[in-house]
């Protein structure tokens, strides 16, 4: 087999593969043989057709095709590690010249968008400014309101609702005269907003006992889009009480005796909260330099399919303004994809087990899962590679970060090596519970990284 490459765009490029006949051939031969036990032609046994009998009966046409359904791809697939190419997306395939006799070559051009090629310039000179380090005292009650709350009991109260109450309702809402979706003692927290729009306005004022009506657009379903008309009863009402702040609710809540020794505590996390968004803002600023200074082609029928399905999924197909804004996020999003990967490769940046434990830990927790539930999800929806190429792609911009020039605005030099690497980790689990969960994300690690490699070597 030979193969040739011309460029067509910086994205785009077409192949042009010549099978030589000789090649060929044994494909002919298993064409036919599969073909003779296909069909069935008097005077022949089942499996012995000839080969001539075929091509008058059926037309050689339909050994071809039979030939070439398996080993088109084969061939396409080839090429492309010949050339040393990275495509993106599915080819789109020519057949030039059809072997429809014997002794003839089979010659095919395959047009495929590729990953762009780019130099990478010199990103040390990089220098970004953030706002200064500022630890808020709202921040600071926040934290401490939201550690009351973990420790606060609900109270049946006798008044009209308002917002941070939780209540018990039935809700029923109907389209026309279709009833769409009934609940009853449903608990929900007025306020929250995880409910049906409106709902939090037709709840504050009420008592226990009262039915109201409103209007609300569904969200999901085949009704989607569609007003309902929603009745909900309020059945009971609950307030949290709190604890009071004092060295018995230091002991409760933490491994602090006193109430003094928690509330530095908790500033300390407020602290660490707002180096980590100060951190997350110099990433995000020295990520924008970085796209600044180099010059990514990108294979523009690629972005567009991408965005036509971001509108076609929100039915806006027709919202140019909004169109406008996706294509803007997504090429961003696939110039930054390409700059890492080129980093990656240029630095050759390997991805450690443990690193991979801790970005699934992080990952299952942001989606409220088990890590070893969030691996099996992974490696069921094909995304291992996905989750290393990610992993792969952090640690490249972590690399450019430590290159970086980050400054407050007062001037101060702002020390990302301060910076914990997530900011979440004080709310995992303690003690047995936490180490369970790392066990958990090594052996779910170990499984997906294990089938991961097992497929690599099955595809080599």
């Amino acid at each position: 087999m030979k193969s040739a490459v011309e460029t067509l765009t910086p994205t785009r490029v077409k192949l042009t593969v010549e099978v030589a006949s000789d090649e060929l051939k044994p494909r002919m031969d298993a064409a036919y043989k599969t073909i003779a036990q296909q069909v069935n032609v008097p005077g022949f046994r089942k499996g012995k057709v000839p080969a001539r009998i075929i091509d008058q009966r059926f037309g050689r046409g339909a050994v071809v095709q039979e030939a070439l359904n398996d080993a088109l791809p084969e061939y396409y697939t080839r090429a492309v590690q010949e050339n040393e190419l990275r495509p993106l997306g599915q080819p789109e395939v020519n057949m030039t010249e059809l072997p429809v006799e014997d002794g003839k070559d089979f010659k095919f051009e395959a047009e495929v968008d590729v990953v762009p090629t780019f130099e990478l310039p010199d990103y040390s000179t990089i220098s970004v400014e953030v706002d200064p380090l500022e630890v808020k005292e709202e921040d600071v009650t926040t934290r401490m309101d939201a550690l009351r709350a973990r420790f606060g009991t609900l109270v049946g109260v006798e008044r009209a609702a308002q917002e941070g109450d939780f209540t018990s309702i039935d809700l029923s809402a109907k389209v026309g005269d279709e009833e769409v979706d009934s609940v009853t003692g449903v608990s929900y927290e007025i306020g929250s907003g995880t409910m049906l729009p409106g709902l939090d306005e037709a709840l504050t004022g009420k008592t226990a006992g009262e039915t109201v009506e409103f209007v609300a657009p569904l969200a999901g379903g085949e009704h989607a889009g569609k007003d309902a008309d929603v009745t909900v009863t309020l059945q009971s009402l609950k307030e949290r009480q709190l604890p009071e702040l004092d060295d018995d609710f230091a002991q409760l809540a933490s491994e602090f005796d006193t109430l003094e020794e928690l509330e530095a505590d908790v500033r300390k996390q407020a602290e660490q909260g707002a180096r980590f968004e100060q951190g997350l803002a110099a990433r995000d600023k020295v990520l924008d330099a970085m796209l600044e200074l180099t010059e990514i082609p990108l294979p523009e029928n690629l972005v567009e399919a991408e965005v036509h399905k971001h509108l076609e999924d929100e039915n806006r197909l027709e919202d140019d303004e909004h169109r406008a804004e996706v294509t803007e996020s997504t090429q961003k999003a696939m110039k930054t994809q390409f700059l890492l990967d080129a980093i990656v490769a240029r630095d050759e940046v390997e991805v450690t087990q443990q690193e991979l434990v801790e970005y699934l830990m992080t990952a299952a927790q942001q989606y409220g899962m088990n890590p070893q539930q969030f691996a099996q999800a992974l490696e069921q929806q094909g995304q291992v590679e996905s989750m290393v190429s990610e992993v792969g792609r952090r640690k490249a911009l972590a690399s450019v970060l430590e290159l970086a020039t980050v400054t407050d605005t007062d001037g101060q030099e702002v020390d990302l090596d301060l910076i914990d690497g997530d900011e979440n980790e004080e709310d995992d689990a303690e003690g047995a519970d936490a180490e369970d969960a790392v066990a958990d994300a090594e052996d779910a690690t170990e499984e997906v990284v294990a089938e991961s490699d097992d497929e690599e070597s099955a595809r080599a």
